[in-house]
């Protein structure tokens, strides 16, 4: 899949598979809902490794 132009994207076409497409999603992702998980924890003080 062609990757949409950007004013810093090199001059040629860059092309990426659907499988490097799905891992930057996941990685992305996860990484957001790990911010999201310590600013929860910072709030409520509960983590959620040892919930009892």
């Amino acid at each position: 899949m062609p990757l949409p132009r950007t004013p810093w994207s090199p001059p040629e076409t860059v092309y990426w598979s659907a499988r490097r497409i799905l891992l930057h999603l996941i990685r992305e992702t996860a990484q957001h809902a790990g911010h999201a998980d310590i600013i929860r924890e910072a709030l409520d003080g509960a983590n959620t490794t040892a919930q009892r």
